[in-house]
């Protein structure tokens, strides 16, 4: 009760009812048993949310689909978020029987869907590349100063909305006269149009003969980051056999079986919570949750009722808060 309404993002990787026997968990009950035994625990978690949090939901194929119709009644459908998709694996699996299943999913809903917003991703510098292109004098402001506003790339600079007042041709400095493709008009009006050519945001490219199109500065991209998508490739989060990798160093005897990559839990976390906030992890398994918590600065718990909570969960949390491991 100590914590009812007080947790900004929560995460769990429940068995996900495959029928097969894993070593740490049950994971093969019938189906309806396995529905009833989330029921609750979903129930709980729910009143543990603040207003403005989120929960995570790791699953895949197997009860995906079922688990979605619980969730959609227990936290209501207008509060689902999405249904990310996760590449859990970089390579075929050579020896399945029908379709290699590369990806699991992870099922996102917020208490309240009209106050939650995802936090912006950090851009990568493969993202930054595309703004490539510079002016010595990007603009003059009204005291005669010159400035630079920084790399930029050429956007399109047309629409599918039709307007007859963004059909007029254009001259580029070559003395080319040009329109918009068929079918598509420009994005702005001449008189704003002349606005953006005034004030160097225009491009006609390198002779001057291009189509026009907007320059859109890197350094004027709201918060300097990238509204998250919802398919999460192995190269960007990692895959099943980095985490494999991760948890062999906490105990290279006895390795969790099905642990989640660091990265994977630092994009939710990223995402879902900022500073000091408190992260929950219910289905703990080998402890990743709270080990990216507490390396990103939040607040965390975790819980776990097999005799892995000692076996595998506390010798990581361990190094984690003595900085000896740093992820």
């Amino acid at each position: 009760q100590d914590f009812a309404g007080r947790i900004k993002c929560i995460y769990i990787d429940p068995p996900y009812n495959t029928g097969n026997a894993f070593e740490h968990y049950d994971d093969g009950v019938e189906h309806s048993q396995w529905l009833n035994l989330m029921k609750p625990r979903l129930d709980i978690l729910r009143n543990l949310l603040c207003e403005e949090g989120s929960i995570w939901v790791s699953i895949d194929d197997d009860e995906c689909h079922y688990l979605k119709v619980l969730c959609d009644e227990i936290f209501g459908r207008r509060n689902f978020i999405s249904n990310v998709v996760w590449e859990k694996k970089s390579s075929p699996q050579n020896d399945a029987k029908w379709i290699s299943d590369n990806h699991d999913h992870i099922l996102v809903y917020a208490k309240d869907k009209e106050i939650w917003r995802p936090n912006k991703i950090d851009r990568t510098e493969q993202q930054n590349s595309i703004y490539c292109n510079s002016d010595n004098v990007d603009g003059i402001d009204s005291e005669g100063i010159i400035f630079g506003r920084g790399p930029w790339f050429p956007g399109d600079m047309t629409v599918k909305t039709i307007s007859e007042k963004a059909l007029y041709p254009i001259t580029t400095p070559s003395g080319r006269v040009v329109h918009p493709a068929k079918g598509r008009a420009w994005v702005y009006f001449e008189d704003k149009f002349k606005d953006l050519i005034a004030d160097n945001r225009i491009t006609f490219g390198k002779d001057g003969n291009n189509k026009p199109c907007i320059k859109r500065f890197l350094s004027e991209i709201e918060d300097n980051g990238i509204v998250p998508k919802s398919v999460w490739l192995y190269k960007d989060v990692g895959e099943n056999r980095n985490a494999r990798q991760e948890v062999k160093k906490f105990n290279i005897d006895d390795p969790f079986a099905t642990p989640k990559p660091e990265k994977l839990l630092k994009k939710i976390i990223e995402i879902s919570s900022r500073r000091n906030d408190f992260i929950l992890d219910s289905f703990l398994g080998s402890g990743t949750t709270c080990a990216v918590a507490h390396k990103m600065g939040r607040k965390w718990l975790g819980i776990e009722l097999g005799d892995h909570c000692d076996t595998h969960c506390l010798p990581r949390l361990k190094q984690v808060v003595t900085g000896e491991d740093q992820g």
